[in-house]
């Protein structure tokens, strides 16, 4: 069934199919190819500064209510120490795309952090050139994330108007070129989505060999173009995780955040239909509510050590176990 055709995705994510046999199995290859352990990745969002107009997303240039603020590079790395001190093996560095760090400054801080802690790098932090993502991986960054949002054209358009969809799919490549390991990931229950797209989405997951897929539910946030938008389920959130386990086999699969944000049980119903991932966060809580990508976020008043706690009971309520290891992927037979 990992061969999914594009017809049986589409009938798979219809809300009128009982989606437990999908979920069921989604278990089942999860626990196959990767595992019960499940990474925790500490979440540093530093800086909420972006030079873009994604009409869905909170901290977009135009959003004039947002406190922006920006970390420095010793505020970093003490993030980075309190990831070592709580025993994640990986920091994940996100910011929206803020000219203020450019290549050679992002570069220096991921040096530092590598150093003084070697736990492994993400970088989620936008559209770069080519030689930047080079100098990035150079300089010990392991991974990054470049969610591309919607494989359906029209819509990326609609979305992300100051974007290009080429462009997006060129810097995928630029990044497997560089040697990270690549995530990308979309949202559920987009203004204008079709089952169809979501369908495209998956396949197009399995078409770029992603190592790390995130998925998270559309929620419209009202600083925004596409604020009176209705939000995306928690259901085909779920759905799209369920089939991207089925039909990606490896790939690591976050329980998002954002899926926790629409139903207090949502990390745990996603860690138990095919997620293998959670993304504690350990940004300084003074300023995680204004990283404000939609409304009613989780975890924003919650000091690194409760969320680490709270992250520990949630797996031993589900039987399951933080990995070991560092989460590399997995296509490499990487661990």
């Amino acid at each position: 069934m990992s061969l999914m055709t594009k017809k049986e995705l589409i009938e798979a994510l219809s809300p009128d199919t009982d989606p437990a046999p999908i979920f069921a199995l989604a278990d089942k290859v999860r626990r196959e190819n990767v595992g019960d352990g499940v990474h925790l990745r500490g979440l540093i969002e530093f800086s909420n500064y972006c030079r873009r107009g994604c009409h869905y997303c909170g901290i977009r240039a135009a959003n004039t209510k947002v406190r922006r603020y920006r970390l420095s590079p010793d505020e970093i790395l003490d993030c980075a120490r309190t990831a070592a001190r709580l025993a994640y093996k990986t920091v994940v560095m996100q910011s929206g795309e803020d000219p203020h760090y450019g290549a050679a400054a992002l570069a220096a801080i991921v040096a530092r952090v590598k150093k003084e802690t070697g736990l492994a790098i993400t970088l989620s932090v936008g559209e770069h050139s080519r030689e930047a993502y080079k100098m990035l991986r150079a300089a010990g960054a392991d991974r990054f994330l470049l969610r591309f949002e919607t494989s359906d054209r029209k819509l990326f358009s609609l979305l992300k108007p100051d974007s290009d969809y080429d462009q997006r799919l060129r810097c995928l490549a630029w990044l497997k070129e560089a040697g990270f390991q690549v995530g990308s990931g979309v949202m559920a229950g987009l203004p204008g989505q079709t089952a169809e797209s979501m369908a495209e989405d998956i396949l197009t997951f399995k078409r770029l060999d992603l190592d790390m897929v995130g998925i998270g539910p559309f929620i419209a946030n009202p600083d925004t173009p596409l604020g009176r938008a209705g939000s995306g389920t928690l259901d085909a959130a779920l759905r799209m995780v369920a089939l991207t386990r089925i039909v990606t086999r490896t790939t690591h699969i976050p329980a998002t955040t954002a899926i926790g944000s629409i139903d207090p049980q949502g990390r745990q119903k996603a860690l138990r239909c095919g997620a293998n991932v959670l993304m504690p966060n350990i940004s300084p809580t003074q300023h995680r509510v204004d990283y404000s990508l939609y409304p009613g976020k989780i975890c924003t008043s919650e000091a690194p050590e409760q969320c680490a706690d709270c992250v520990d009971a949630m797996l031993a309520s589900l039987g399951r176990t933080r990995a070991e290891g560092f989460g590399h992927s997995l296509r490499n037979g990487v661990s």
